[in-house]
């Protein structure tokens, strides 16, 4: 298996007055394409600071990091944002559509800061709307959605990337048990059919579940890895 992220010796350090804490201390992991991981850990573990890393939306104080193949930690400005424009998806707890599109105008948006064609953008939309199971709903805007077909446009949203890596925090938190399950049955169907790599940075016991790896951090250390 050809790995989708590689880590190496990464560290995040910030300066709290004269204090130095190590949000991310060390960390070395390597994470396959199409695996279905969760990063996990108390409040504090780092497990939100090395989310932020993975997705190039904060430099790491030292250490490599590839996505890709691509070391993004040596990536700054419009390069790093062209990458992760084209190569990594985010899902997060808020869902962050914007309220007066449709589900399918909000998945297109990515596609047309991509550069794509028209036709490329309206075809790949309602594919991925189609994938999340939400063909009936390509028109509708986020109010008139459930949160749990909401957070399945956000995942729509963020397999528009090339990629098709993903990295989920809390994606299920605010969900009822029903909504929630549909949701993880969806990102399953996704991994399994279509080789969509998930990475949850998460404590939801729901998600603990489903994971096929999960990755324990404590005080910005991995303390354990393991399959399930």
């Amino acid at each position: 298996m050809n790995a989708i992220i590689e880590i190496e010796e990464l560290y995040k350090v910030y300066q709290v007055e004269a204090r130095e804490v190590r949000a991310v201390d060390g960390v070395t992991l390597s994470i396959g394409e199409g695996e279905f991981t969760a990063v996990s850990g108390s409040p504090g573990s780092g497990k939100a600071t090395l989310l932020h890393l993975a997705g190039g939306l904060d430099a790491p104080t030292s250490g490599r990091l590839r996505v890709g193949g691509v070391d993004i930690s040596l990536l700054s400005g419009s390069r790093l944002a062209a990458f992760r424009l084209r190569h990594i998806g985010f899902v997060f707890e808020a869902y962050s559509l914007i309220p007066v599109l449709t589900a399918k105008e909000n998945v297109a948006l990515v596609l047309e800061l991509q550069g794509l064609s028209k036709g490329e953008i309206g075809r790949r939309a309602a594919e991925l709307l189609q994938a999340v199971g939400l063909g009936n709903c390509m028109d509708s805007r986020p109010a008139r959605l459930s949160g749990g077909q909401q957070q399945r446009v956000a995942v729509a949203r963020a397999l528009a990337s090339a990629l098709r890596l993903v990295l989920a925090c809390e994606p299920a938190a605010g969900l009822d048990e029903k909504s929630a399950q549909g949701l993880l049955s969806v990102m399953e169907r996704l991994n399994r059919q279509e080789g969509a790599t998930f990475i949850f940075f998460t404590r939801d016991p729901r998600i603990m579940a489903k994971a096929r790896r999960i990755i324990t951090l404590e005080s910005g250390k991995v303390v354990s890895d393991a399959l399930q």
